[in-house]
């Protein structure tokens, strides 16, 4: 038996876009159920947000996402998460780290670190805080 954690983005009207953008970015199926297709409209003007969505890709990458009813509280925040995305090579975070840079700031450019081979920090045009690296074998002591 195994479980899994996936990251669950909130969003305010724009959850179809940035998974679009995931997607666009690692590829995988996009599946997005819409509160008209839920048949759950408690508000005429977000029937076509995103009730429930995600993008999963062959390579690992997932991803959830919503769009939060405006009757509800919603604050992006500014460090209330990271989304940290690890690659085996310093190509395949390259491309991605390409992709996810179109309409973002970039924190920390991707550079050598300490740490890793490869870091970097970006806040995506949709606000997510990214953190991308090449992993290396970690050991606490």
């Amino acid at each position: 038996m195994s479980v899994n954690a996936v990251t669950h983005l909130n969003f305010r009207g724009d959850a179809h876009a940035a998974l679009a953008f995931y997607q666009s970015v690692f590829g995988g199926h996009l599946a997005v159920v819409t509160c008209k297709d839920a048949g759950n409209v408690q508000v005429p003007a977000e029937a076509d947000q995103v009730m429930w969505g995600q993008v999963a890709a062959d390579n690992g990458f997932r991803v959830m996402a919503y769009d939060v009813p405006s009757g509800q509280p919603w604050d992006q925040g500014e460090n209330a998460f990271f989304l940290s995305l690890r690659g085996e090579t310093a190509e395949e975070v390259t491309a991605y780290w390409e992709k996810l840079t179109e309409g973002a700031t970039v924190l920390q450019p991707l550079s050598p670190a300490q740490w890793a081979p490869l870091y970097g920090k970006l806040k995506d045009r949709f606000g997510v805080t990214w953190v991308v690296d090449v992993a290396v074998d970690y050991h606490a002591g």
